[in-house]
């Protein structure tokens, strides 16, 4: 007797994986404050090369976005869409 079906447990593992995968908003959302705040020191220190600064801040801040677009994509897929339980049949 088993205490614990394979479906509940698969279940289980992926709102544990979702849960994993939505706590990569907290890393994301540290490194774009930091990258800004460094963007805002380096205008200060040079405003005439603040178009410049500006940019490169905002292209690295779309390419660290893009981690929490996948992040959120694979969490919300393992919570609601869970695509493992069928594979259990």
């Amino acid at each position: 007797m088993s205490l614990v079906t394979p479906e509940a447990f698969v279940l289980g593992m992926s709102a544990i994986g979702g849960a994993f995968t939505g706590l990569a908003a907290i890393g994301i959302g540290l490194g774009q404050g930091f990258a800004a705040g460094k963007a805002v020191e380096g205008v200060a220190r040079q405003p005439e090369a603040s178009g410049t600064i500006l940019q490169t801040m905002v292209v690295g801040q779309a390419v660290a976005e893009t981690t929490g677009i996948f992040s959120f994509i694979i969490s919300i897929m393992l919570v609601i869409a869970n695509p493992l339980v069928g594979l259990l049949h």
